[in-house]
C-alpha cells in the first residue's frame, strides 16, 4: 500500500494538539475522530486524560504504530511534530496550519518526501473517506455524510464546507480539502479515486495545478473509463492569480491554459460555485444522452421566463435541438390555441389539465430523435393550493424513458425544498439557477467530450539537434521550422549592402527587407516590403541599417493572403501551449486567439481555426477564394510536434504572420526564444 492509500485508508490515527477545551480547535479534533472508523490515540503533554480517554505526551509514548497524524498544532511547533511522526513510522499527516514561510514549507516538504509520508495540507480542512467511515477533520462537518459517487477534492476550505454541506441531490466516496499540497497532490488523489470502482465523478476546485503531467494522465484514464471530470478553476484573472499567489505562495493557472487543458483530458470547465454544483448533480443522476442527439430542451410555463432561457443559452454556447417534425405535430396537437411547437416550448395556456399536459409535452420532447437532454423550466416556488402538477409531471415521465430530465429553476431561494427533495429522492436533479442550470445541461448534452489521441513518436535526433543550438537569427529559425514541415519563405542573412544584393539575387526579386536588430520589426520600421529592384534594395537597406544596424534579412516575398499568427509557448504551469491568432501587426490589437494543448491532429487544428473570430476570412469573405485551410492545419500540426520534442527547451517559438492562399500556407517571419532567455 503506498502512502497515499495509507493515509485516506488510515486505521489507526493520532491527535496532536488534543484538547478538552470546548470550542478549541483540538476538541473538534476529537469529537470528528469519534464519529471516525479509525483507532483514536489523544497526544498532548498537557494532559494525562482527556474525557476518559488516555493522552499520551508524545507519539513517541503511543503504545501503537499510527497510520495517519493530525497535526493541530501551531507554525511553531509544527516542523519538529512532523520529525517526530516520521520518526515513529506515521505514514502520513494532516497540516491544517498555514505553515506560513517559505523556509518551513520547504523543510515540511524535505522531511515528508525524505520519510516517504503522504501529507493532507497545509492550510487544509482535512478529508473524510466515506467507504471506510475514515474522518480526518479539524472542523465540524455533516455526519454522516451523504454516500454517492463523487470524489470532490478542492484547494478551498470554505468550498469543501460548502459543497459536503449544499444538500444536493449527490453524495460523496471521497471528499479532500488539499490546502497547499505541501507534499500530496491532486494528482495522487485523482489516481486514488479512479482505483476504487465506486467512483462515478470526480469534482476538482484547483487554484494552482500541480504534477500537471500526472494530473493530465489521470483525466485522461477517467475519460476512457467514462468517468466526469468537473474542474472549477480559480484565479485565472490577473488580481485573483496574485490573490492566489499571496494566499497559497503558488502560481495560479490562467484562463487559456486551464481551457487547453480541459480540452486535451476531456474534462468540463466550469465557471463558479453555483455551475459545479449543478453540473455535478446533474450528472451524479445517472442518465446520459442516447447517441446522436445532440443540444437541450426547455419545457416553459412562461413566455418570458422561456425567452431569457433562450437569451442564456445564447451566451454560453449552449443549442437548443430543432425538433424533428413528428415531434412538433405531436406537440402542436396538445398546445392551447395561440401557442406555438418549439425549442424552447412555452406550455402555458389555460392551466387546464397541468399534469397531463406538461407530461405528453416532456413526453414528446424526450422522445425526440436529436435531443440530449430535456427540463422543465419551472420556478418549482411552494404552491399554496398544494398542487403538485409539476413534479408529479415530471416523475410521471423519468418512468417511461431513460432520457436525460432535470427541473431547471430560476431563483435558488424561492424553491420548495420539499418537492425539491421528492424530486431528487426520485432521481430527477433540481438545478438551481437559470444561467448556471443550462450551463450544466449544455455540458451534458456535450458529454463526453474528444480529446486528442496519445502523442505521436518522437525523433530524438532532431529533439538533440535543435535542443543543443546557441545562436539563433529569423534564418535559424526557418530552418526550424522547415525541419517540421512548416512551409518558410526563402531567407538569407546580410551584413551589408552587397550581401544584401547577393541575397536577393538568390531569392529573387521582388524581396522584403526585414531588421534584425529588433524582435518586433514592425514597431520600429524595421520591414520593408516589395523591394523590386536592385536600385529599390540599396536605398531600403541604407535606409534601415542607419536606424537599425546593418544586420538584415532578405526575404523572398509570399502571395496575398490571410495573415495568421501559430506558435508554441511554455505556459509556468502547464507546459508548453499552440496558439492560433490573428496574424499580422495586429495580433495584439484583435486579441483574437485560441490555444491548445499538444498533441494537436489536422482534425483538432481546423476545430482551433473555426474558433477564432476571423475565421470567416479563412472560410471566403465577400467573394474571396477560400483558403488552404489543410495546408494551414498542418503549420499548426508542425508547430505541435515541435513542442512535444522541444517545449522544454523554449519559452516560445512564433511564426507570424503566416499567409494563407489557396495556394497554401508560407510563414514569413519567424521567432525563437530559447528557455530563460
Amino acid at each position: 500500500m503506498n502512502a497515499v492509500a495509507a493515509m485516506l485508508g488510515a486505521r489507526s490515527v493520532a491527535l496532536v494538539g488534543a484538547s478538552p477545551r470546548p470550542g478549541s480547535f483540538g476538541e473538534r479534533m476529537i469529537i470528528e475522530a469519534r464519529r471516525s472508523s479509525a483507532r483514536m490515540h489523544l497526544v498532548n503533554p498537557r494532559y494525562q486524560q482527556i474525557d476518559g480517554i488516555p493522552c499520551a505526551p508524545s507519539l513517541a509514548a503511543l503504545d501503537e504504530p499510527v497510520d495517519l497524524v493530525l497535526l493541530g498544532v501551531p507554525d511553531v511547533a509544527l516542523l519538529s511534530e512532523l520529525q517526530a511522526a516520521a520518526a515513529v513510522g506515521a505514514r502520513s499527516a494532516v497540516i491544517f496550519g498555514s505553515a506560513h514561510g517559505r523556509h518551513l514549507r520547504e523543510a515540511v516538504t524535505a522531511t515528508a518526501t525524505e520519510a516517504g509520508m503522504a501529507v493532507c495540507g497545509g492550510g487544509c480542512m482535512g478529508f473524510v473517506n466515506n467507504v471506510t467511515g475514515l474522518r480526518a477533520l479539524g472542523y465540524l462537518e455533516p455526519d454522516p455524510l451523504p454516500a454517492g459517487g463523487v470524489s470532490l477534492i478542492t484547494h478551498s476550505g470554505s468550498a469543501f464546507s460548502t459543497v459536503l454541506r449544499a444538500q444536493r441531490g449527490f453524495g460523496f466516496r471521497l471528499a479532500v480539502s488539499s490546502g497547499q499540497e505541501l507534499v500530496t497532490n491532486t494528482a495522487d488523489y485523482v489516481d486514488y479515486a479512479l482505483d476504487d470502482p465506486g467512483t462515478s465523478l470526480i469534482a476538482l476546485l484547483l487554484e494552482t495545478p500541480r504534477a500537471v503531467g500526472r494530473l493530465r494522465a489521470g483525466l485522461r484514464r477517467a475519460a476512457e473509463r467514462d468517468i466526469p471530470v468537473v474542474i472549477l478553476p480559480v484565479g485565472h484573472s490577473p488580481r485573483g492569480r496574485a490573490m492566489v499567489a499571496a494566499h497559497s505562495g503558488a502560481l495560479a493557472g490562467d484562463a487559456a491554459g486551464w481551457q487547453a487543458f480541459c480540452a486535451a483530458t476531456g474534462a468540463i470547465r466550469v465557471s463558479d460555485m453555483a455551475e459545479f454544483v449543478d453540473t455535478i448533480e446533474l450528472f451524479e443522476a445517472g442518465r446520459r444522452r442516447r447517441a446522436g442527439t445532440h443540444g437541450i430542451a426547455t419545457v416553459h410555463d412562461s413566455g418570458a421566463e422561456r425567452a431569457l432561457c433562450a437569451d442564456l443559452a445564447h451566451d454560453l454556447g449552449v443549442d437548443f435541438t430543432e425538433l424533428a417534425e413528428p415531434t412538433l405535430v405531436a406537440i402542436a396537437e396538445l398546445l392551447d390555441e395561440g401557442l406555438a411547437a418549439g425549442n424552447p416550448l412555452d406550455v402555458w395556456g389555460t392551466g387546464a389539465d397541468t399534469r397531463e399536459l406538461f407530461g405528453a409535452c416532456l413526453q414528446a420532447i424526450a422522445d425526440d430523435p436529436g435531443v440530449a437532454v430535456t427540463a422543465l423550466a419551472i420556478d418549482l416556488v411552494t404552491e399554496y393550493d398544494g398542487d403538485t402538477a409539476y413534479a408529479d409531471a415530471t416523475l410521471d415521465i423519468a418512468t417511461t424513458t431513460d432520457a436525460p430530465l432535470a427541473v431547471l429553476t430560476s431563483v435558488p431561494a424561492a424553491i420548495d425544498l420539499p418537492t425539491a427533495e421528492r424530486l431528487r429522492n426520485n432521481g430527477i436533479p433540481v438545478l438551481e439557477g437559470a444561467r448556471s442550470g443550462i450551463a450544466a445541461l449544455g455540458h451534458l448534452a456535450r458529454w463526453p467530450l474528444p480529446f486528442p489521441a496519445g502523442a505521436p513518436p518522437v525523433d530524438d535526433d532532431r529533439t538533440r539537434r535543435w535542443s543543443t543550438l546557441t545562436a539563433w537569427d529569423a534564418p535559424t529559425a526557418f530552418e526550424l521550422l522547415a525541419d517540421y514541415g512548416i512551409p518558410v519563405t526563402r531567407s538569407r542573412v546580410a551584413r551589408d549592402v552587397a550581401e544584401a544584393l547577393a541575397a536577393a539575387a538568390t531569392v529573387g526579386y521582388p524581396v522584403a527587407v526585414k531588421t534584425l536588430g529588433a524582435e518586433h520589426k514592425s514597431d520600429v520600421g524595421g520591414v520593408i516590403l516589395d523591394v523590386a529592384d536592385p536600385a529599390s534594395l540599396r536605398v531600403a537597406y541604407h535606409g534601415m541599417t542607419e536606424r537599425l544596424g546593418p544586420e538584415v534579412s532578405i526575404d523572398a516575398m509570399a502571395p496575398a493572403g490571410v495573415e495568421i499568427s501559430v506558435g508554441m509557448v511554455r505556459d509556468e504551469n502547464f507546459g508548453p501551449l499552440i496558439v492560433v491568432a490573428a496574424g499580422g501587426t495586429l495580433v495584439e490589437l484583435l486579441a483574437d486567439r485560441a490555444v491548445a494543448c499538444p498533441p494537436l491532429t489536422r482534425e483538432s487544428a481546423c476545430a482551433l481555426l473555426r474558433s477564432l473570430r476571423t475565421a470567416p476570412q479563412l472560410a471566403g469573405w465577400r467573394g474571396t477564394a477560400p483558403v488552404d485551410i489543410d495546408a494551414l492545419a498542418d503549420v499548426i500540426v508542425g508547430f505541435s510536434q515541435l513542442a512535444i520534442e522541444l517545449g522544454e527547451h523554449f519559452d516560445a517559438v512564433e511564426a507570424n504572420p503566416v499567409i494563407t492562399s489557396p495556394a497554401g500556407a508560407v510563414a514569413v517571419d519567424a521567432l525563437v526564444i530559447p528557455r530563460g532567455r
